[in-house]
């Protein structure tokens, strides 16, 4: 027979036992049914096959011989899953890199945004252009901006390196401040310097960074020597030197400034290990010395005094504290709209510094105030871990140092709008009007990221990220043959 006639007769019959309807052979009694016959056996006589789900293995089972698929721990739509899935993702070596740069990033760029429309009113009452302040604002982000990459990109010895010239020349400048004919006083307040046209500059705002990185390096060189456990060598020279700088604050009187510098070296001590009597004694001694500069000034008296009203008194006092509450009081859950608001309309004074946190309560609603808390809340976290990861006690220090800072900084500021708290005249970390304050604070933020990036899994996962790296392991994995081919 030809080839030709073989295959087509082949075909043929392949053809016809596909086509050939399945019979159910029964089995002898005894023996055991194969699956095989058993499926063949029940598609014979109509029975529906049982469907199986995706990724089951034969006859219908899963893994593990059951009829549907285990569920993988730490994927699902319940609370624990979620909650195993955050924890995991917190843990992982770059999440404070990329917190601490994420949220300040944006808190700053929300802050733009909220000082143009809080200062809008205020530049053409004063006969400026509606973007007087925030080209201003814009200038020092884009200044701190650089401060930050630069910061960022130092090591750790230079820092450390920096810590004494910066407290040097911030010495220099607050002194300064109060030679006649130098310093300038802006709302009573004699903290400024003139640089020229619309620029200032308040020397002691960049006293709060240079006490941090000297302090934080003393700190570390003394723990190095073993020397932290006698207390003498734990308060001098850093008790000295933080309280005449902020005698030189005092000497201004800026008390808020003063405040926050005070919980910057609380929080040095903390992490110092300092006893509870020590720590005691010190706090006592500061809230006694507030207590007599508070006294013996009616204007700190009358602020201490606004704590929680919900109205002016006849006379015109308290008016600030009390309009900061109804700009958050109506803006309700999602705010009157960006740009909207009322109370900068010659209601609220210093709506772009001080109180800006109650036009973006008054134009976003609640939920641009809980957006702004959970992104300090987020930079804080983010800087605690860093601190009590790192086996460097300066990096611990200064880490500790800053988020202080920024921390103690937004409370205040928060509670005094929120009516909690006395009006201590400091600006939102990173969001209000001010570029003495931002210049600093995002030098900061850039120390903070250099702290992240020094941690050693943060060091290896940031390795591996180069395409560089990646390429030659790659390369090296690969084996060349003989023939030069890969």
């Amino acid at each position: 027979m030809p080839a030709d006639e073989r295959f087509a007769v082949r075909r043929e019959s392949a053809r016809a036992s596909v086509l050939r309807p399945l019979t159910a052979v029964p089995a002898p009694a005894g023996v055991p049914v194969p699956p095989g016959l058993a499926l063949r056996g029940r598609l014979a006589t109509g029975a529906r096959r049982p469907e199986t789900s995706r990724g089951s293995g034969r006859g219908g089972s899963g893994r593990g011989g059951s009829g549907s698929r285990t569920p993988r721990p730490g994927r699902g739509g319940g609370p624990r899953q979620a909650y195993e899935r955050a924890r995991r993702a917190w843990d992982r070596p770059l999440t404070a890199y990329y917190v601490i740069l994420g949220s300040s990033l944006l808190i700053t760029v929300l802050g733009l945004v909220m000082v143009y429309s809080a200062s809008m009113i205020k530049a053409l009452d004063i006969s400026k252009p509606a973007t007087y302040f925030f080209g201003k604002q814009f200038l020092a982000a884009v200044i701190g901006g650089g401060l930050m990459l630069i910061a960022a990109k130092m090591p750790v010895k230079l820092h450390r390196a920096l810590a004494y010239p910066i407290l040097m020349a911030t010495v220099f400048l607050m002194v300064l401040v109060q030679v006649p004919g130098i310093g300038m006083s802006v709302n009573g307040n004699q903290n400024w310097l003139y640089l020229g046209g619309p620029f200032q500059l308040q020397p002691s705002e960049f006293g709060k960074l240079a006490l941090i990185l000297w302090g934080a390096d003393l700190l570390a060189r003394k723990q190095d020597k073993r020397l932290l456990t006698q207390w003498k060598h734990m308060l001098v020279p850093l008790v000295p030197v933080a309280f005449m700088l902020l005698g030189l604050i005092m000497l201004g009187g800026d008390m808020g400034t003063a405040i926050i510098l005070t919980a910057i070296l609380f929080g040095l001590l903390w992490l110092a290990g300092a006893p509870t009597r020590l720590f005691a004694g010190v706090l006592g001694f500061a809230a006694v010395l507030a207590f007599l500069l508070i006294r013996t000034s009616p204007n700190r008296m009358s602020r201490l005094a606004c704590m929680g009203v919900s109205e002016p008194d006849p006379e015109g006092g308290c008016w600030q504290a009390a309009h900061g509450i109804y700009a958050l009081a109506s803006g309700g859950w999602f705010g009157s709209g960006l740009g909207a608001s009322v109370e900068k309309w010659g209601q609220l004074p210093e709506p772009h510094t001080d109180f800006i946190f109650a036009i973006t309560g008054e134009e976003l609603g609640l939920a641009g105030t809980l957006s702004v808390l959970a992104l300090f809340a987020a930079l804080g976290y983010a800087g605690i871990r860093v601190a009590g990861r790192t086996e460097d006690p300066f990096v611990r220090y200064a880490a500790g140092g800053v988020t202080t800072w920024i921390t103690a900084q937004a409370v205040i500021n928060i509670g005094a709008v929120l009516g909690l708290l006395p009006i201590a005249g400091v600006p939102l970390p990173l969001f209000s009007y001010g570029g003495s304050a931002l210049l600093p604070t995002m030098f900061a933020v850039g120390l903070m990221i250099t702290f992240a990036r020094e941690d050693p899994a943060a060091k290896a996962a940031l390795a591996m990220r180069r395409p560089g790296v990646r390429w030659k392991t790659m390369r090296r994995r690969v084996k060349k043959r003989p023939s030069g081919e890969r």
